[in-house]
């Protein structure tokens, strides 16, 4: 049973690094450039990203094989959102 723990944490990293990577997309399909706080909601953007960044690199310390396929994707999907963000702002 001493496995439990751990394997709860693992799943629950993984869970806050994909929970983040949705949090930045929403935030990033959510900014308007055509609102006039656009430029707060960019920052909002920005730092949701980071934190999501953060949490990949988290959840990296100890997933799985898949996991770290999944996780891959989550960095993509950042890193376009990202590129978008650049080139637009």
């Amino acid at each position: 049973m001493n496995h439990l723990p751990y394997h709860k944490n693992k799943q629950q990293s993984f869970q806050a690094a994909q929970q983040g990577t949705s949090a930045a997309a929403d935030a990033f399909r959510s900014a308007s450039q055509e609102e006039a706080d656009y430029g707060a909601q960019v920052k909002q953007v920005k730092e949701e990203v980071n934190e999501a960044f953060a949490q990949i690199q988290n959840a990296r310390e100890n997933a799985t094989g898949n996991q770290n396929m999944r996780l891959d994707q989550f960095e993509e999907e950042l890193n376009q959102i990202v590129s978008e963000v650049d080139k637009e702002y």
